[in-house]
């Protein structure tokens, strides 16, 4: 069987989970602050801003595990092809 194809596919699919999960992240963290400056008045902006970084904390190890699939597939398909290079030139 010719591993090619495989290898191709499960990178490919990784670097579409890895952007799919990056596209989410940010979509999530749009409305999010950099800095604010609230008055004791604005508790309700406080508690929307928590909830905004709460919700990207939670999906930031998904997002560090989809790169680190993504970067390992990379590294196996060069991987191949510099050993089957190397092979190539015996």
């Amino acid at each position: 069987m010719n591993w090619v194809p495989v290898i191709w596919s499960v990178w490919g699919a990784s670097v579409l989970l890895m952007a799919i999960v990056s596209l989410y992240a940010a979509r999530l963290g749009t409305n999010e602050e950099d800095q604010l400056f609230l008055s004791e008045a604005s508790s309700h902006e406080k508690a929307e801003q928590a909830a905004i970084a709460s919700r990207v904390e939670k999906v930031q190890p998904l997002k560090r595990l989809a790169l680190t699939l993504a970067g390992a597939m990379t590294l196996v398909v060069v991987g191949y092809y510099v050993v089957d290079m190397a092979r190539q030139f015996k």
